[in-house]
């Protein structure tokens, strides 16, 4: 793949991200106060650092486990067509389900991995995401808690990669693309 030219404008700080976490995490407790164990259930690969910040604040037993679901590849447009590329290794049925997704765009993702997970019987099934692009929705699905919602821009940063690149950056910045030199 040919490197094309892009600078990374920030859109939301990492100071800002650490805030909302928090927040999250308090009213997600809050939510599952009841339960025994919360099973958390990352979407890879987006989700791997908001997850890992996520669990870190929740005040319950929680047991993590993971799921990739792919309709992007390396590229930029959702093909619209979900692979299921890596399943849970443990069952759900009559468990407390909290799935974790990066972000929210056309929302076929989602979509197909909730009625995945919910055709597996959980007691309670809810889904946390970082970023929600609700301009860009096509399935109808929403998370129940949201990060930020954020305008149809490609953004990278805190997990989120364009092309396996930028999962390290400590915060979300939006991909500007520059002109190739002739």
């Amino acid at each position: 793949m040919s490197h094309i030219p892009y600078e990374i404008d920030q859109m939301i700080s990492a100071k800002q991200i650490a805030a909302r976490v928090e927040a999250l995490a308090r009213e997600i407790t809050q939510n599952y106060a009841d339960t025994d164990k919360l099973v958390v259930v990352g979407l890879l690969r987006g989700s791997f650092v908001f997850i890992a910040d996520l669990v870190r604040e929740i005040d319950l037993p929680i047991e993590v486990d993971f799921l990739e679901a792919s309709s992007y590849g390396d590229g930029m447009q959702s093909s619209r067509e979900v692979r299921i590329l890596k399943d849970l290794r443990a069952g759900i049925e009559g468990r407390d389900v909290l799935v974790v997704e990066d972000i929210v765009d056309t929302g076929f993702t989602l979509r197909h991995v909730m009625g995945l997970l919910r055709a597996r019987g959980p007691n309670k099934l809810e889904c946390c995401a970082l970023l929600d692009k609700p301009s860009r929705r096509e399935a109808d699905v929403s998370a129940t808690w949201i990060g930020f919602e954020i305008p149809d821009e490609f953004v990278v940063g805190y997990g989120i990669d364009y092309a396996q690149r930028n999962r390290n950056l400590p915060f979300i910045g939006k991909v500007r693309f520059t002109d190739a030199p002739e």
